[in-house]
């Protein structure tokens, strides 16, 4: 364990074992938030969740090699640990969890954890790798900490829901807490990957979320739900994006395709400005009187 800037960086599984059971011991709450690192606004918002509500709060770090798939930006993606370390700091985090990849996938590692049916549709249509990673190395960061309450976002509500049906599914005895997304002032949700963007793709990126607004107006005031999915795609396409890969709405806990609100609800939506892939989700309330 290494001390650095008043926050142990712990790099091994059985140092991370030996604080939490330490912590368990005093009868303290433990947190989690997983990370891949380039700290941002939102991923401070989750790191607040969980210090609202745990004693003690386990950010961990690593760049997940198994959930990019070929030719997509892993060599590139965004890092600065020590940025992010002073960013935890002035939080009041207590423990930095990067374990090196020789820690989290060691030689002779054969194990896939796989979630069907929530991960066929929507990012899982064009990104067949993704979700296996996703979830294999959530699983093991959840196993290797054994937290009271894991905090992740709504940004990546497919994600989200499948976090949750694989720690449902497999017993793992903690409470997936999702916090709603975060924000630019134009409603850009935040991403490492805006990083990517010009500046003329940061100007038209908040069109993304005023579309998905857009749409889920319509949905909760009784349009068709066909003819909305498809003005939502004309409209990105006009808006300068270059490719939508879905513009769906989907039942909220089971990510179904629906054609009607009957019950919660969600628009989601996955598009590319220039060559940055973006994401973004917005609820739909079913309307009582139906």
């Amino acid at each position: 364990m290494m001390q650095t800037y008043g926050i142990s960086v712990i790099r091994t599984v059985p140092e991370l074992r030996d604080q939490t059971a330490a912590w368990r011991d005093e009868d303290e709450r433990i947190a989690l938030v997983p990370t891949m690192g380039a700290l941002h606004e939102g991923h401070i918002a989750l790191v607040r969740r969980a210090l609202e509500t745990c004693d003690r709060v386990i950010v961990s770090l690593f760049i997940n090699p198994t959930q990019f798939g070929k030719n997509e930006d892993l060599s590139i993606y965004p890092h600065d640990e020590i940025g992010d370390i002073e960013i935890l700091e002035e939080l009041g985090i207590h423990v930095l969890y990067a374990p090196t990849m020789e820690e989290m996938y060691p030689d002779g590692f054969a194990t896939s954890v796989r979630v069907s049916e929530l991960t066929e549709g929507l990012c899982g249509a064009f990104r067949p790798v993704h979700f296996a990673g996703v979830a294999t190395v959530v699983t093991k960061l959840l196993l290797q900490s054994l937290p009271d309450v894991a905090v992740f976002g709504e940004k990546d509500y497919q994600q989200l829901q499948i976090i949750r049906r694989l720690a449902r599914d497999l017993d793992i005895p903690v409470l997936i807490d999702g916090v709603p997304t975060v924000r630019e002032e134009d409603g850009l949700a935040l991403s490492s990957r805006n990083a990517y963007l010009s500046p003329r793709e940061r100007v038209m990126a908040p069109s993304l979320f005023k579309v998905l607004q857009k749409a889920a107006t319509g949905l909760q005031a009784g349009e068709e739900v066909q003819g909305l999915m498809e003005a939502g795609k004309r409209e990105l396409l006009k808006d300068g994006f270059s490719k939508v890969d879905y513009f769906e709405v989907c039942d909220a806990e089971t990510l179904k395709p629906v054609s009607r609100i009957k019950a919660a609800a969600r628009v989601l939506a996955a598009a590319y400005l220039g060559k940055t892939r973006l994401i973004d989700n917005h609820p739909v309330v079913a309307n009582r009187g139906d």
